[in-house]
């Protein structure tokens, strides 16, 4: 099974990548991370001062994980001289860099050597499109390796996002960066933790993942020429699929590895092959050439239930928001109540109800 993806001169064994983050932030995690047969190194975000970081950082819940982590705590000196040195060099070195233009004047020049291509974080430069534009083109002139500016999900347009960046120079999107802010709140102590100096922290991992997708592909379509990565919210290989559907050249995970372990990347290239054939792609490069079917329908359809299947739990007559199933000795959907909003399909623990007819 073939899963190559080319973009932009850049060539990836595979299209899963880390994204930048707490695991990308030293030789011995980027180490670590290559071993488990990454398509593409990305770095933790270097910028002209090292953060200090607020301790605890780093909140993980079922399906996200709350981080005030902020940059690389590490000076750019030691990354020039210690870290991307050292680098394997036969899979693409994507530096992410943040976050000024300042900061770009000063770090590409001496980056430059180091990298395949640079990841732009934007996350602390607010929304001005001409302060990200200007940031941009003092990038490119440090520069002629592909540029990818990440988007973050309070920008407001992200289609306009594109075009400024793309006009100034930029290669391509990184898509999403984390949401927020955010908060989390321990009732017991009456107080806020996992925050920054004001109490906000910033959510990714599965959670984010359908905005991951959705800003992915409003960029794509209005786009297509332009390369899009997409990040937020993978987990599975079938989650890597998706975003390739979406438009994704490439597909970065870092949150779901905080979750599940470190070593979830090597699991997801070695399911992507299985996934693929299940759903009768034979390669990467097949996928990223699929057109979404976007109908849809305006006439509702009762569900159909499987009783065999059917354990009787009664789940879907508790969450049916329209009083539409019954429950005695079978499940029964009143046709008349119906909506067709097919909530219980999608709530099914053991995927007992499928779509009517």
């Amino acid at each position: 099974m073939n899963l190559e993806t080319r973009f932009d001169g850049l060539v990836l064994k595979n299209p899963l990548m880390p994204a930048s983050g707490p695991l990308s932030g030293d030789l011995e995690k980027l180490e670590y991370l290559y071993k488990q047969g990454i398509g593409a190194i990305v770095t933790k975000t270097v910028s002209s001062k090292p953060a200090v970081v607020p301790r605890p950082c780093i909140y993980g819940d079922r399906d996200f994980v709350m981080n005030s982590e902020l940059w690389s705590e590490y000076p750019y000196e030691m990354w020039i001289e210690e870290i991307l040195p050292k680098l394997p060099t036969d899979v693409p070195r994507i530096i992410s860099v943040g976050y000024t233009k300042e900061d770009m004047a000063l770090l590409i020049p001496l980056l430059d050597p180091f990298a395949d291509a640079f990841e732009i974080s934007t996350h602390y430069v607010g929304k001005d499109l001409s302060v990200i534009a200007e940031t941009v083109k003092t990038i490119r002139r440090g520069t002629d390796k592909p540029i990818y500016m990440k988007v973050s999900p309070h920008i407001p347009d992200p289609v306009g996002f594109a075009k400024a960046v793309r006009e100034a120079g930029a290669t391509g999107i990184a898509a999403i960066n984390s949401l927020g802010p955010t908060m989390n709140i321990d009732i017991k102590t009456r107080s806020i933790v996992y925050g920054n100096a004001d109490g906000f922290a910033w959510t990714s991992g599965p959670a984010i993942k359908n905005l991951a997708l959705a800003f992915v592909y409003l960029i794509k379509q209005a786009m297509p020429d332009f390369t899009v990565l997409g990040v937020g919210g993978v987990k599975t290989a079938d989650d890597v699929i998706e975003f390739l559907l979406a438009g994704a050249s490439g597909v970065q995970m870092l949150s779901s590895a905080l979750l599940k372990g470190k070593d979830l990347y090597g699991k997801i290239i070695a399911d992507m092959p299985k996934a693929l054939e299940k759903y009768g792609f034979e390669s990467v490069e097949e996928i990223q050439g699929i057109t979404l079917d976007k109908s849809i329908s305006f006439e509702p359809k009762v569900p159909v239930v499987d009783h065999d299947t059917c354990t009787l739990c009664k789940l879907c007559e508790k969450i049916c928001p329209y009083f539409a199933i019954t429950i005695d000795e079978l499940v029964v959907m009143d046709k008349d109540k119906c909506f067709g909003c097919e909530l219980c399909i999608s709530k099914c623990p053991v995927k007992a109800i499928s779509k009517g007819v």
